[in-house]
């Protein structure tokens, strides 16, 4: 569609005697109008940013949507601001379609100003451009089959031909760097639109190949989060370097994920992160994991399971959450490649029963402050001999020796797999 929107700016450029650069919603640079070479002031220093790096930075994003250009349902006068680069006035033609803001037309303003009849016209161009920016967003959304079939392919062959279709379906789009993005639990269908996104389906918060037998997308479990259906979203990113896109997409999806299942955060009266056993550490919140960036299509399923990994992980410790980056969630990124039954070691089987709590809380405190008793302690809200006391309690019952730092480990290691797996 690049080109269609090339011959709308240019429609627009023409109608209004001025240069026209259009925008997606995310300041995103679409296409732009050519301007008179003899024109320097036509090219002020925002102007050329956004066209030599087809972005715009955040700082000139919030000043632009600090005059309501979001909101707004016909043209929008800024004035000129040499202090924020920004050398001449602009006019914003907000850019909608069924009244949700697509992106934006932005004009260098000109004395002794455009005229009214012209300036309607341009909306009526802009009209057509919303139009198609919710087609190209519907399109995304329209790859749901073969985004889920990448996400649920079984390893082999069957992987390669699901992303090779993916490929295929996404087109030019596909050669661009892009993250994974799991927001669970999901209620109902995917969102007609996410921006940013490449591709948006629901699907099994793990892996088909790793789910209990019998247990589908839609089962009871469908794997060890609070509900068997995550959203994946597959966004495109400006480079290998910026998560940007899929923390916005996130910032957005996450509101309506809890408005969906009615939920707040945490269990009521549950304090986050201070027990563990069968249910402890999962809130009846929703989470989301953001994957590393990856540059080929190839690496998506590698990209969904990081993300998917980072939500559980941001549920099972809720410091690391709501939004939980795989770089970001430390222990967690190994733990979560194991299975829960090679994780379910017979020496914290004991310990991790419900009737242990407490001491489970304590040896995990214990070990996270480093085998220090006073750090320990202080967290815990103890006195120290009581610390020991339990200490002693948690050996009798494991049989592991806390001086050893094997032992240390295995326990340690055990009581992070009892948060992640539930």
């Amino acid at each position: 569609m690049k080109g269609d929107y090339q011959d709308l700016v240019d429609e627009i450029s023409a109608l209004l005697g001025a240069p026209a650069t259009l925008e997606n919603r995310d300041f995103r640079l679409i296409a732009f109008g050519a301007h008179d070479s003899d024109d320097d002031s036509a090219m002020d220093p925002v102007r050329t940013r956004s066209i030599l790096t087809r972005q715009s930075t955040a700082a000139v994003r919030s000043w632009f949507e600090g005059f309501g250009i979001a909101r707004a349902s016909g043209p929008v006068r800024i004035p000129a601001a040499p202090e924020a680069g920004v050398f001449r006035g602009r006019i914003c033609l907000p850019v909608r379609y069924r009244g949700i803001v697509q992106g934006y037309v932005w004009l260098l303003d000109q004395e002794p100003g455009i005229d009214a009849g012209a300036l309607a016209a341009a909306m009526e161009v802009a009209q057509r451009i919303g139009i198609l920016l919710a087609e190209e967003a519907r399109a995304g959304a329209d790859l749901s089959r073969e985004f889920r079939a990448v996400l649920t392919a079984g390893r082999g062959w069957q992987q390669d031909m699901a992303v090779a279709a993916l490929r295929v379906a996404l087109g030019p789009g596909a050669d661009g760097p892009h993250a994974a993005v799991c927001v669970s639990p999901w209620p109902g269908e995917a969102p007609a639109s996410v921006p940013g996104a490449a591709a948006v389906c629901v699907a099994p918060w793990r892996a088909v190949a790793e789910e209990e037998p019998g247990a589908g997308a839609d089962g009871p479990a469908g794997g060890s989060g609070p509900s068997g259906r995550s959203l994946a979203v597959l966004v495109r990113l400006r480079g290998t370097d910026a998560l940007a896109p899929a923390l916005t997409a996130v910032s957005r999806l996450l509101p309506r994920a809890t408005a969906g299942t009615g939920t707040t955060g945490a269990t009521p009266g549950a304090t986050p992160g201070t027990t563990i056993g069968v249910t402890a550490g999962v809130t009846a919140g929703v989470t989301a994991g953001v994957s590393d960036p990856l540059r080929t299509l190839a690496g998506l399923p590698t990209a969904w399971q990081q993300a998917a990994a980072a939500a559980r992980a941001a549920i099972a410790q809720p410091r690391l959450g709501p939004v939980a980056q795989w770089s970001a969630i430390g222990p967690y990124r190994m733990l979560a490649s194991v299975t829960a039954e090679a994780l379910d070691d017979p020496a914290a089987r004991t310990l991790l029963g419900p009737a242990h709590t407490e001491l489970a809380r304590t040896a995990e405190v214990f070990l996270d402050s480093a085998g220090q008793a006073g750090r320990a302690a202080a967290a815990l809200g103890i006195h120290r001999q009581t610390l020991y006391y339990r200490l002693a309690r948690v050996e009798q019952l494991t049989g592991l020796d806390l001086d050893e730092g094997e032992d240390r480990l295995l326990l340690h290691m055990s009581l992070k797999a009892a948060r992640l797996h539930g």
